[in-house]
């Protein structure tokens, strides 16, 4: 039953055993929906779909275990739910302690994860920053990147790479790892953003 007034909405939605809950980061599996899709749209999608290789079996394995969960009725029904609880409520407060340490850095901002377990923050670089950037032919972003990596282990991803607004300079990272390393980690972004700062002052 179509929900009132959506009855021509036109909805493709995606989900993958990587990206939801379970989080099986490097198992490949998951699906596309499509809602009041036109047909003719909708069997281009789907040769184009079939063109391209599938997911292996441990991917498909793993897809079919997300979208079928254990019912009431199942042995198993009780613990997983738990489990679920469990992994949510983790990922609920390493989402909130990276972006609090990451706000506790003076020089960075971070809007609240909502939905994706990455964090964007906004990184504030001195000007020099800036033109060390321009002479190695690289955005700011990716030079601070480099640096992080270089400095701490700690890999993320150059902002610029997401099309971010003209002048804005962060990075993407991720709330996956367990809490202990997680608390770790934030200690090291402040050690190394205060690092960088007094290296291009």
């Amino acid at each position: 039953m179509e929900t009132p007034g959506c009855e021509n909405l036109q909805l493709v939605s995606f989900h993958s055993t990587s990206k939801g809950l379970i989080g099986e980061c490097g198992r490949r599996g998951g699906y596309m929906e499509l809602h009041n899709i036109d047909p003719y749209v909708q069997t281009q999608l789907y040769k184009l779909a079939s063109s391209g290789l599938c997911s292996g079996v441990a991917g498909q394995v793993m897809t079919s275990l997300m979208v079928t969960p254990p019912a009431p009725t199942d042995e198993s029904y009780d613990l997983f739910q738990k489990e679920e609880s469990d992994i949510f409520e983790s990922l609920k407060r390493r989402a909130n302690s990276l972006v609090k340490g990451l706000n506790d850095i003076d020089g960075m901002t971070c809007t609240p994860a909502e939905g994706a377990m990455y964090a964007f923050p906004k990184v504030e670089l001195p000007a020099k920053a800036f033109d060390e950037a321009a002479a190695q032919d690289q955005t700011p972003d990716t030079l601070y990147a480099l640096s992080l990596l270089e400095e701490t282990g700690i890999c993320v991803v150059p902002a610029s790479g997401f099309g971010q607004k003209e002048g804005r300079v962060g990075f993407r990272t991720t709330f996956l790892p367990p809490e202990d390393e997680l608390n770790s980690a934030i200690v090291e972004f402040k050690r190394h953003h205060e690092m960088f700062c007094e290296k291009y002052a």
